[in-house]
């Protein structure tokens, strides 16, 4: 039996740096065995099924195979479609009311404890909000995440060091739901 996996690339095809077109992606993750693949975007999404059953292990694969292939590191996470929809239903903003640009996930390769978040005076970037879910943040930006300084104060390595996490929009997320679903 196999189940549907999303795999979050983290900080390919920005900026002119680490460049993964997605049909080689595809190709990659056909040549590792998975069937259905699609890629959403250039940034670094592809869907893919597999009898594999461990997303980490998954993930770790996949980091090899890219780095074999391009010849740099670029981190994978690797979620299933019950834990994005799982994530779209937990979110705590009201995600039906908001444009894509104003919410954002950020997944994260394991669970960040309070700690990390304990010196951010969240009250001090108001409008901008953020909650923590299962792996993941929701960020809420009213005027986008280019101008945020939230998730500006978020990406600091006090809060991520050692953690993989990769953002995606809302638009993303729910599309990203929509390919892994049933």
């Amino acid at each position: 039996m196999t189940k549907k996996y999303a795999a979050l690339l983290r900080g390919i095809n920005v900026g002119g740096s680490k460049k993964v077109p997605m049909a080689e992606l595809r190709s990659l993750l056909e040549g590792l065995g998975h069937g259905d693949v699609q890629t959403y975007l250039q940034s670094g999404n592809a869907v893919f099924s597999s009898a594999k059953t461990d997303p980490v292990a998954l993930a770790r694969e996949l980091e090899t195979a890219i780095e074999a292939h391009f010849g740099f590191r670029v981190a994978c996470l690797v979620v299933d479609g019950a834990y994005l929809r799982a994530v779209a239903e937990a979110c705590p903003f009201p995600a039906a009311e908001l444009e894509g640009k104003q919410l954002h996930a950020t997944f994260f390769s394991e669970q960040p404890g309070a700690e990390r978040f304990a010196a951010l005076d969240a009250a001090a970037f108001l409008p901008e909000e953020y909650r923590l879910g299962d792996h993941v943040l929701y960020l809420y930006v009213p005027e986008g995440l280019g101008r945020s300084k939230l998730a500006e104060a978020l990406a600091r390595p006090a809060v991520v060091k050692g953690i993989d996490a990769t953002t995606r929009n809302w638009n993303t997320v729910t599309k990203l739901v929509e390919l892994t679903g049933p």
